[in-house]
């Protein structure tokens, strides 16, 4: 038994290594591909101009390729859905983990796990048919097809994700730390607050982070829910058209290495960088909080 449990260890030692250079490999391979598919892109308009420009009208003679209305509406997407998915998931998560009785729990859990995995384009559809009228409705809009209402599905597709590594962090706080909050006389609440949240903001931050990452790459949801418009949007209650959407609803009807095709690797680009500065600002917040 001890050889085989050794030999076991040596093979996980020396797969870990591998699984990760291989890892690194993808994202170095992807990473190339966007910049080298690129570059023609923003050689022949240039990047500030193309980043700061206002229209976006790639079918015009000459075509025009200004990609500030679609980052602007992936950011008010993006970050609305996280406003509404963030005290959710968190909250449940510490719900789950903290407050609620085991057959609550055994309830809730499987219920979030099926949410995590309904399609995107079923959500989409959820929010043509029912959540579209529903904003038009209570907000007077001309149309319910709006940020708002893409950010609400986003929101909906974020907070299992939120909740379930929120859980986790939570979950795993020694249960000493709490006993010796609870012995010198806090709370229950108070030690949920002042202790178990705190000992957990790593992962909870983890988690966020991961929302934030998914709800700017999700593609169908805000193809079918935003509206579409490719003008600059002033206000989450309008339709708009996220830099996903674009990609997605533009890329089949272009020519291959065309000027509009370049420019859509130039997009899938931009939401790259911007997944990665993410990433780079939440690891350098959780080092400043650990220190």
């Amino acid at each position: 038994m001890a050889v085989h449990g050794g030999m076991k260890k040596n093979f996980i030692e020396r797969a870990l290594p591998t699984v990760s250079f291989i890892s690194i490999l993808f994202l170095f391979g992807i990473a190339m591909t966007l910049i080298v598919s690129a570059v023609p892109a923003f050689r022949e308009y240039g990047i500030i101009s193309t980043l700061s420009g206002k229209v976006w009208r790639p079918t015009d003679d000459p075509p025009v390729f200004g990609m500030w209305p679609l980052i602007l509406s992936s950011f008010y997407v993006t970050f609305t859905a996280i406003a509404i998915a963030v005290p959710l998931g968190v909250g449940a998560a510490v719900y789950l983990a903290e407050i609620a009785p085991a057959k609550v729990r055994e309830i809730i859990k499987p219920a979030m796990e099926v949410l995590a995995g309904i399609p995107s384009i079923v959500l989409g559809f959820f929010g043509i048919v029912f959540l579209a009228p529903v904003v038009k409705n209570i907000f007077h809009l001309d149309t319910g097809l709006t940020g708002f209402t893409a950010a609400i599905l986003l929101a909906i597709m974020s907070v299992p994700t939120i909740a379930s590594i929120t859980e986790d962090a939570v979950t795993a706080v020694p249960k000493e730390l709490r006993h010796a909050s609870l012995a010198l006389g806090g709370t229950k609440w108070e030690t949920i607050i002042r202790v178990s949240v705190p000992a957990a903001k790593s992962g909870i931050l983890t988690g966020i982070i991961l929302g934030i990452s998914r709800t700017m790459g999700e593609t169908m949801t805000v193809l079918m829910a935003a509206g579409g418009s490719r003008g600059i949007p002033d206000n989450i209650f309008v339709p708009m058209r996220p830099m996903t959407a674009c990609i997605a609803g533009e890329m089949g009807e272009t020519v291959v290495g065309g000027s509009h095709y370049y420019m859509l690797f130039a997009m899938g680009l931009i939401l790259f960088v911007f997944n990665i500065i993410f990433n780079i600002i939440a690891e350098n917040i959780k080092k400043g909080k650990n220190k």
